[in-house]
């Protein structure tokens, strides 16, 4: 099976065995409604738990799972990945995609010259993501992830084309 990796648990919350999750989703309440199957990584074994609850708190998504209804149940789960299965991702609207579809595709400018290709997206604290794309010599640039500069994504060939501009580098 393939897994996708949504959040990570960052410690627990109250004595009922409540996780709290730096989620890595734009979808939490798809994600853990009750009785949805997710997976935690721990200790190179892939644990599939049942969601018991979900409710937000302070920015974070707060889950229960079914049989690990106490906090000392949970206390090893703190620092691990919560993954999914790769067949429950949603559908995105055109346009939208998934950061781990865009690492990996080839980067080209308005022309047609190749520039590089996207190694990472990073998040910031603003309104966009930024694509670190990394040049044929090695080095790497932060191109921000907007209309105005990312102006075609082919998915089909590999390809996003940018807007190139002196500066950027």
């Amino acid at each position: 099976m393939e897994y996708i990796e949504i959040g990570k648990i960052i410690n627990t919350h109250g004595i009922k065995g409540e996780v709290k999750i730096d989620s890595w989703s734009d979808f939490d309440e798809l994600r853990y409604q009750k009785g949805n199957v997710v997976y935690i990584e721990h200790n190179d074994e892939i644990i599939p738990v049942r969601v018991l609850s979900y409710r937000q708190h302070k920015g974070f998504p707060l889950v229960a799972f079914e049989g690990y209804e106490n906090i000392n149940l949970v206390e090893q789960f703190k620092n691990c990945i919560v993954l999914m299965s790769a067949d429950q991702r949603q559908e995105l609207d055109d346009g939208e995609f998934y950061i781990d579809e865009l690492i990996g595709l080839q980067v080209e400018d308005e022309e047609g010259e190749h520039i590089g290709k996207v190694i990472d997206v990073e998040p910031t604290n603003g309104a966009q993501n930024n694509l670190r794309i990394q040049m044929d010599n090695g080095k790497t640039f932060l191109l921000p992830y907007v209309d105005a500069f990312v102006l075609e994504v082919d998915m089909e060939c590999g390809k996003m084309v940018i807007h190139f501009e002196e500066g950027l580098l």
